[in-house]
This record gives C-alpha cells, sequence and structure tokens, in this order.
C-alpha cells in the first residue's frame, strides 16, 4: 500500500469535499449498471460523513443507463421486419430523462441502507448565467450539508439549451467533469475527486507498457509530454475532459485527485494522503520535482550499466568483485557505527527480537561476506558460457549461452548482509540491480550501498546499482515490467503476498520457511539432539530455521525424545504441541501446524510413520526445507524421493539449506516456486539463455535447399 506523501499533506485540512463518478464508474461493460462498485462508493461516502467530512456528490450515468433501458424496450417492441431495418441512434435527451430517475432511485436506495441522506440537484449550463442562481445553489447546499444530506449533481442533459449536450463542448460547463470542476469553485470545496477506470493520469494510454503514472502534475513538465488515448467507452468526457476540469480547479485554489472508481477505499486513501493518482494543486511547481520519472530513470540507469558490466572480461568483473571485498573491510567500523545506530533505534521502537536479531550485524560478519565476496569471484565464469552446440546443417552452428536476465528489483526486509549477498551475485552476474531495504535498516543499507558502488569502476557506473529510499516508489517500480525482468522479495508472508499481487513482472521468491525435523524410530538419538538443537537454536530467526518436529509414535516415551525437549526447554526454546503432543507430553497448544516462528519456538508432534510425516509435510509444510533424521536407508529414501520441498536432506540440519554452504558463494534468496530456480538461488539463478547462430548465407525458402543435420557438437 502506499504511504502517506509530503506532498499531500494538506489533505489533513480538507473537509468539504466533491467527488465526480464517471460513467464509466457507473456502469458495467454491458451498460448495465455497476451496483457492487455504486455500493462500495456509498459505503465510503458514508465513512467519510461519520468522520465530519462534507461530501458533495457529481454523478454521471443518467444517459448510458437511459440508453440501455431504452433500446431494451425499443427490442421487446419490435416485429421481427423491424429489426432488418438499420437501427437509429437513440435520441440522448431522451436517454438522459429516462435514466436520470432510475440512477437516482438507486442512490437512494444504497444510500438508505447505509442511514445517509441524499438529495438531487440538476442543473442545466444556462443555469449559472445568472447569479442569483449561484447565490441560491450555495445557499442550499450549506443547508443541506449542515443537515448531513449528500447533495447528489448531475447535469440535466434531458433540458439542456445546447442541441446535443452529450456531444457539445460548448458553454460555461459542457460534461459532468467540468461541472465538478466549477461546482469545486462555486461551492468552494476544498478538494474534488475525479474517480475514473484507471489508476490517474498516464504518460499515454495505460494500456501501452511504455506509459508511466503521473503522481503530481506539473504543467510545465508534463503538458507536452502527455499523449492521450481514446475518450471514455461510454461518457462524453474521458481523461482528456478530466485534465481540463483539474487545472481549472486546481488553478482556482481547489486540488485535484483523479483516481480510479474501482480500487478498494480510494477515497478514504486519498484523504489519508495516499500517494495515490494524480494530484493537480496550484503550488505543485514550486514543489521539488517529484520522483514520477525517478523509478523508471533508475531502471534504465541499472541496465546501461550492466550492458557495460557485461562487455568486460571475466578477469574484469572478477577485479570489480575483489575490490568490493576489500573495500567492505576497510570500511568495517563505519559500517558497524550505522548498523548499531539502526540496531538501537529498532530496540527503541519496540520491534521483535527476531527483526532486531536479523537487522544485527554480528562480530565477523562484514569479514565472513568479504570471503563469500571473494569465494564468488573465484568462480568460473557465469556469463557467456556455451551450454551447447547444434550443427543444424552443414556450417550453420547454433550455440545455447548463459547471459543476464537484466535487470533485478530486490525487496528485503531488516537484513543488510542480504543487500551485499545480492549486489555481489548481480555483479558475478552481470545484472543491474535495484535495491529497496526496510526503514528499519536504513542507515545499514546506505552506508553499505556507498561503500560497495564507491568500488565500481567509472566505465561501468555506480547506477549498476541502485538503492531506493522512498516506499511511494516501490508501486512504480512495479509497473515496469517492459524495464525489469524479475523481482525477488525476501521479507514477511505478507511482503511476498503483496508483491505478487501487484505486478506483472516475474516473482521470486517464498513466504514461508516452515521447515520440518522428522526424527524416525530408527534415528539414532544423539545425531537427533545435535540436528534438531542445531536447525531450532544457531539461527532461529532465519527461513531454514526448524520450525516442526515430527516424530514417531514409537518415540513417545523415550528417553532419547525426553532428553531433546529438555534440552530445547534448557536453551529457552517455548514448545507447543499439536493435538496429539498437547495431550500427551502437557503442553500447550499450538495456534496452527503451518506457523513460522522465526523466534525461539517450535510445534512438536507425533506421527504413526514416515508417510504421515511426509502427509502432514504436504499438508501443512512451505516447500522450503524439510530434513529426516534416521538410519534405515529405506525410509531415508522414501522420504526424499516423497517430500515435494526445495531441498530435502537426511541426518543434516535444515540450517545448511543457504547459498553459501551450497557452494553458491552467495544466495539472493530462496524459491519454493517450482519455475526458472528453486531452493537457494545463486548466479545461475539470475541468469537466462540465448541463441546465437552462425552461418555462411544460408536461408530457410520453404527449406528447399536446406539439409538439416541436428548433430551436436562438442563445447568449446
Amino acid at each position: 500500500m502506499a504511504t502517506a506523501d509530503r506532498t499531500r499533506s494538506f489533505m489533513k485540512d480538507v473537509k468539504r469535499v466533491i467527488i465526480k463518478v464517471g460513467t464509466a464508474v457507473v456502469t458495467r461493460q454491458d451498460g448495465r449498471l455497476a451496483l457492487g462498485r455504486l455500493g462500495a462508493l456509498c459505503e465510503q461516502v458514508k465513512e467519510l460523513n461519520t468522520l465530519g467530512y462534507e461530501v458533495i456528490m457529481v454523478t454521471s450515468g443518467a444517459v448510458g443507463v437511459g440508453r440501455q433501458r431504452l433500446k431494451y424496450r425499443k427490442l421487446v417492441n419490435s416485429s421481427f421486419a423491424d429489426l432488418q431495418k438499420p437501427q437509429m441512434e437513440l435520441d440522448g435527451k431522451a436517454c438522459a430523462a429516462v435514466g436520470q430517475s432510475g440512477l437516482m432511485a438507486l442512490y437512494d436506495m444504497l444510500f438508505t441502507q447505509l442511514d445517509v441522506s441524499s438529495s438531487q440537484l440538476l442543473v442545466t449550463d444556462s443555469d449559472f448565467e445568472n447569479p442569483n442562481f449561484r447565490e441560491r445553489l450555495c445557499e442550499t447546499v450549506e443547508s443541506l450539508l449542515d443537515l448531513k444530506v449528500v447533495p447528489v449533481f448531475n447535469e440535466n442533459d434531458a433540458i439542456s439549451t445546447r442541441k446535443a449536450p452529450y456531444e457539445d463542448s460548448s458553454g460555461i460547463f459542457w460534461d459532468n467533469d467540468s461541472l465538478a470542476g466549477l461546482l469545486a469553485i462555486e461551492l468552494k470545496a476544498d478538494l474534488l475527486v475525479l474517480l475514473s477506470d484507471v489508476d490517474g493520469l498516464y504518460s499515454g494510454p495505460p494500456s501501452e507498457p511504455q506509459s508511466k503514472l503521473i503522481h503530481t502534475y506539473i504543467k510545465e513538465k508534463h503538458h507536452n509530454e502527455i499523449t492521450f488515448g481514446d475518450k471514455s467507452r461510454v461518457g462524453r468526457g474521458g481523461m482528456t475532459a478530466k485534465v481540463k476540469a483539474a487545472f481549472v480547479a486546481s488553478n482556482s485554489g481547489t486540488p485535484v485527485v483523479i483516481t480510479s472508481g474501482f480500487a478498494s477505499q480510494s477515497i478514504v486513501r486519498v484523504l489519508q494522503g495516499e500517494k495515490i493518482g494524480t494530484l493537480f494543486h496550484k503550488d505543485a511547481s514550486s514543489w521539488e520535482p517529484s520522483k514520477d520519472v525517478s523509478a523508471r530513470e533508475m531502471a534504465v540507469s541499472a541496465r546501461e550499466c550492466s550492458r557495460c558490466l557485461q562487455n568486460l572480461s571475466s578477469d574484469e568483473r572478477k577485479k570489480i568483485l575483489l575490490d568490493v571485498a576489500d573495500a567492505l573491510e576497510a570500511n568495517e567500523d563505519l559500517i558497524r557505527v550505522e548498523n548499531e545506530a539502526d540496531v538501537v533505534a529498532a530496540q527503541d521502537a519496540g520491534y521483535e527480537k527476531s527483526l532486531v536479531a536479523r537487522l544485527t550485524l554480528k562480530p565477523g560478519k562484514i569479514s565472513s561476506l568479504a570471503k563469500s565476496i571473494r569465494t564468488l569471484a573465484n568462480m568460473e565464469d557465469p556469463i557467456n558460457q556455451i551450454l551447447k552446440r547444434t550443427e543444424v546443417a552443414e556450417d550453420l552452428v547454433l550455440e545455447k549461452t548463459s547471459c543476464p536476465l537484466g535487470v533485478l528489483l530486490i525487496v528485503f526486509e531488516s537484513r543488510p548482509d542480504a543487500l551485499v549477498q545480492i549486489a555481489s551475485l548481480a555483479i558475478r552476474s552481470g545484472n543491474g540491480l535495484l535495491l529497496k531495504g526496510g526503514k528499519e535498516a536504513m542507515r545499514s543499507n546506505t552506508i553499505l550501498h556507498k561503500v560497495i558502488t564507491d568500488a565500481l569502476p567509472d566505465h561501468v557506473g555506480k547506477k549498476l546499482i541502485g538503492l531506493v529510499t522512498s516506499r511511494d516508489e516501490i508501486a512504480d517500480l512495479l509497473k515496469l515490467d517492459d524495464v525489469i525482468d524479475l523481482v525477488i522479495p525476501r521479507g514477511s508472508n505478507k511482503l511476498v503476498s503483496q508483491i505478487k499481487a501487484s505486478t506483472k513482472i516475474p516473482v521470486l521468491g517464498h513466504a514461508d520457511g516452515v521447515c520440518h525435523v522428522y526424527v524416525d524410530k530408527s534415528a539414532d538419538m544423539d545425531i537427533a539432539k545435535r540436528i534438531v538443537m542445531d536447525a531450532k537454536i544457531d539461527y532461529p530467526a532465519a527461513c531454514n530455521a526448524m520450525e516442526t518436529l515430527l516424530v514417531h509414535k514409537d518415540l513417545i516415551k523415550s528417553p532419547g525424545l525426553d532428553d531433546i525437549l529438555l534440552s530445547l526447554k534448557t536453551e529457552g526454546v517455548a514448545i507447543y504441541g499439536g493435538p496429539i503432543a498437547h495431550e500427551l507430553l502437557s503442553i500447550p497448544k499450538a495456534d496452527s501446524f503451518h506457523h513460522e516462528y522465526s523466534s525461539m519456538a517450535c510445534t512438536v508432534e507425533f506421527v504413526d510413520d514416515v508417510q504421515s510425516a511426509i502427509d502432514h509435510i504436504h499438508l501443512y509444510g512451505s516447500g522450503h526445507t524439510d530434513c529426516i533424521i534416521t538410519r534405515d536407508s529405506k525410509v531415508a529414501e522414501t522420504f526424499l524421493r516423497q517430500v515435494d520441498s526445495a531441498a530435502v536432506f537426511h541426518n543434516a540440519s535444515t540450517r545448511f539449506s543457504d547459498g553459501a554452504r551450497f557452494g553458491l558463494g552467495a544466495e539472493v534468496g530462496i524459491s519454493t516456486g517450482r519455475i526458472h530456480a528453486r531452493g537457494p538461488v545463486g548466479v545461475e539463478g539470475l541468469l537466462t539463455t540465448r541463441w546465437i547462430m552462425r552461418g555462411i548465407g544460408q536461408v530457410v525458402n520453404g527449406d528447399k535447399d536446406v539439409a538439416y543435420t541436428h548433430k551436436n557438437l562438442p563445447l568449446e
């Protein structure tokens, strides 16, 4: 979700707001009323009324509703012969007259259900030529607002003095967008919200991938940049009319926001100061340049720098990594000072211990990170490798080669060491990188980013790795599916789920780390104790830490199990039980089997056999890492073959599920998905392939002159 923006701080002083609802919002694609959408809008108006706002509505839709009704009546009253004749377009004024009563009846019904009173005010363009009318109108609206009644305005197209009011764009106002702008000035509104069927004003047609949402409209900056698409599918105005109305109203002192009438709680969110939609404000040009283009510019710059990086030799890329490792060690004291400041601030803010643990760069961590980077630097160059060579035909050779994905966006929480790992992997794999860390690690991330980018040579460019500092920019970045090639979220289930729901860009990652250790009846209990203790207490905040201990039912009363449970309790681990363990061991009952504690706590449950353990893992696990402890090789193989997780271990701690421990040098994250990469993702997970063909002038020509051989050739 977007957060409150500095340039929208004036929202806290808004009392009177006009909401204009467009025809595309009021009606569905088939022309019928969108009842669910209207109901949700009325609920927002009710909420605003309760909060003390004075709400005025301007609604379109009467012509569209009337046209739908008249078409239906004409159809049911037509003979077959009538239907064969060319159909005449229905008169717009008649449509308005028929549709207005139905539209207002619906508003009245919806508001009545919410215990809100509404009133209808139909106006025409010529009415506003009379100063007395304007004065009476203001008095009437003031009286209605004092009574907590919602005035609902609409242009009375049925009796408009213009010949074709639904087409003619002349006069004081000419559609409901311009009427809303006029009313905002006349009624001295503090805010005008124009609801549309898109998120706001884009630099071009919203359907085009190059178009970007403009959060704050500045005429000097955006006027000549915008290309308008088609007008509204049903109404008269479309975005062109909205922009004109918004510009006039905002210049007269009423701020305007164009936003989606389809999005949940959009009006309420606007009034909370969230950066959604497009803001028009008379002082916008005096504000600091907005970040409207910074997200795209950052991504484009990262791509350009990545291409420079790819052009370097393997040794040159290796040297960059070695320089980064040296720079981290040289600046360790400065990094620790900034990290300690973040840790103290997090503790003072009352953050959970698990988050503080992930945030902390423990003694030796910088040296460990530097060592990992050097290991990565000394690995075989992953890009431009020939993976397969095929003779397609004589003197026509096809090569499948490895290459970078392009630009990566990594959104991570708490762990500043993740920034170092990801940056080094991006450099080794030739990718551009955009990083967004949690606010709790801001100082740590800032200094680490500076140290790493300062080590990059000028002929590559420091913009190879961009650090996103504002949460507002994330929404913009997630729309850039034409520039960003992969998003990797590292954090909570909520973070991963939000990102997956907010972007068309492929997402690689895992939402949960619900890892299991199953102790079989044939397990060596000394080994079991060693593994269980390591899997739980070595780093309980890690995603590969054990969260559930499954135990064969034959071990219920075994001394070995008692020893394991006692050791866990002695170390401070809170133990919760499933339905069986809760009863037999007299321990607190676990709320859920699918729960990631990320702390000194775990769940214990008993199962009948290895198959029951496998079934339990498939039902409640997250597909991350699961382990079996047993001396029975057949049972072990059953577990290893059948458990459908990214990593499955026999007699080894789940904590080994890590890129560095796997020998990948480092990891960008762990993926529980099944496409592209799975498990700890190192350099290989950040690569794709491309085909290179070398010939001597061959052409297809209907395959007449080509003798295909499709012969595998040795790699060179």
